[in-house]
């Protein structure tokens, strides 16, 4: 085993579920997250002074869009502020991108970094805290202690495009609950299924994901659900963006945290961290699908899901058959079966397809959620020695992926990490439909969603293709009528009409 192998030796998890008065600000999640970490490793508190590197998984709040606007305090260098809360005097530390990829592509990164010796000890964390930023909101509390005095701005990594055009934005694709729909409404049309046979099937994929949550302590919510509760859509259990009820949409209102400390095996040895505590990551790839949605190939399958996962089991040299552990990004149904069917695996795959209990049970940290995989990863893996476990992360709309692999076995050789370029080239080299701006004229529905709020149907967006096959986004009359039906009979493949919206900037469809 090399002296420059990275080793993840320690990892910790931090969930609050108390009142807003006494809940904890950013910062304060990050540094409990840390310090779990260490301890986790067996060390003290006082090592993470010796930290050389540090990357901060970027926070919601952050994020281009509304809640970036919230008038309250800010850290204005996430990663120079955790570092002056731990004594650290990093030589490289930085902020992510937002995507919920980013967690995993930050382990990817750092990794690297120590195995050509750039860095020996680093951590990676990260903070959710949209539970009590918006309980503390609704009840005038404030947010002491939540910003603070630094006039610097961190580095960055990750790509920093928005996920949307101003076109797709216009017509709502900028949100995850109206654009997930649209991939599962893809999926559902493709496999010929009827809409009650496809919500059977939702329900059956993501129950055993809610019994995983029970068992979790870290849980957001620790409750199991039968298939049916979560697909009968009730006053708890609304439609949000047709086809999927609210327990089937992640919940990103919570307070979480989580960090893992990576060290180089030199390192570890040095801190007297016991070797079977060490988990090594085996195999990892990064790459994003054709950026916008408009530009994707279809709208029920993921290159880049399929090329990152290939080119991660490749550098761990094993199959998925060799994994013991599995835990697929789940924001939504449609991201955990495209996701299963690009690394070949069934979606009753009896080693399960989640190790923490998923995004809408566990809980949605922001950006973060894919560090809690990780950290519970590591725990496991350590229970089980010698074994393998896969974790994906997914940012943006299915668009941004990063695999990792990990084992307590120790990897043999030098640990080199492919670039992401590579991959990358394959990808953005794929043929795609050409999109039009402002379609007229007769059209088809290649996918769709109807987008309800808490009173009801409130719109519907359509995908679809015009006379010359071009790919264009339009939403539908508001009719209740025109969008009840368009949930109640298949509306993939439909035809219609499409012109201009009378509010002159998005377009509109109209089904025959």
């Amino acid at each position: 085993m090399r002296d420059d192998t990275p080793v993840l030796i320690g990892a910790g998890q931090f969930t609050y579920r108390g009142a807003a008065e006494t809940s904890f600000s950013p910062l304060q999640l990050l540094k409990l997250a840390a310090e779990r970490a260490v301890l986790d490793a067996g060390l003290k508190g006082s090592v993470l002074a010796d930290l050389d590197a540090l990357a901060v998984v970027a926070f919601s709040i952050d994020a281009p869009g509304g809640l970036s606007k919230l008038p309250l305090p800010r850290l204005a260098d996430p990663p120079a502020s955790l570092a002056r809360a731990l004594s650290a005097s990093p030589r490289w530390s930085v902020y992510t991108e937002t995507g919920g990829n980013s967690p995993q592509q930050a382990v990817n990164v750092v990794c690297e970094r120590i195995a050509s010796g750039e860095s020996d000890l680093a951590l990676v964390g990260g903070a959710e805290f949209l539970g009590s930023l918006m309980k503390r909101m609704k009840g005038g509390l404030g947010f002491d202690g939540w910003g603070d005095d630094l006039d610097s701005r961190p580095d960055r990594i990750g790509d920093p495009r928005p996920g949307v055009t101003a076109q797709e934005a216009a017509h709502g694709l900028g949100y995850p609950v109206n654009t997930y729909p649209l991939f599962e409404n893809a999926l559902r049309a493709r496999d010929g299924r009827s809409i009650e046979a496809h919500q059977r099937q939702l329900g059956a994929l993501f129950a055993p994901f809610t019994k995983v949550a029970a068992a979790n302590p870290h849980a957001w919510f620790p409750v199991e659900r039968s298939a049916e509760e979560l697909v009968t859509v009730t006053d708890r259990n609304r439609m949000v963006g047709f086809p999927y009820p609210k327990y089937l949409n992640a919940i990103m209102e919570v307070d979480q945290s989580a960090a893992v400390l990576i060290a180089s095996v030199r390192k570890a040895r040095e801190l007297g961290v016991p070797q079977e505590r060490w988990v090594f990551l085996h195999g990892c790839a990064d790459a994003s699908d054709l950026w916008y949605p408009l530009e994707r190939q279809d709208y029920h399958s993921s290159p880049a899901m399929r090329l990152t996962g290939e080119r991660a089991l490749a550098m761990a040299g094993i199959g998925v058959d060799d994994l013991a552990l599995i835990d697929l990004y789940s924001c939504f149904p449609s991201a955990v079966q495209i996701g299963a069917e690009a690394l070949g695996l069934a979606l009753d795959d009896p080693r399960g397809l989640t190790i923490t209990g998923g995004l809408p049970y566990f809980g949605g940290p922001g950006n973060n959620y894919a560090l809690h995989a990780i950290a519970e990863m590591v725990t496991r893996l350590r229970e089980r020695p010698g074994a393998y476990g896969l974790a994906t992360a997914n940012g943006w709309f299915l668009t941004k992926q990063s695999v990792g692999i990990y084992s307590t076995r120790p990897v043999e050789g030098k640990w080199e990490r492919e670039a992401p370029s590579v991959i990358q080239a394959q990808i953005d080299a794929l043929p795609h439909p050409e999109i039009i701006e402002k379609p007229e004229g007769a059209a088809t529905i290649e996918t769709y969603t109807v987008v309800h709020g808490r009173e009801g149907v409130r719109m519907g967006i359509v995908i679809g293709r015009d006379g010359q096959g071009r790919r264009f986004v339009a939403r539908t009359p508001d009719d209740p009528a025109v969008l009840r039906d368009l949930e109640s009979r298949e509306g993939v493949g439909r035809t219609g009409v499409v012109g201009p919206h009378p509010d002159g900037v998005r377009n509109l469809f109209t089904p025959d």
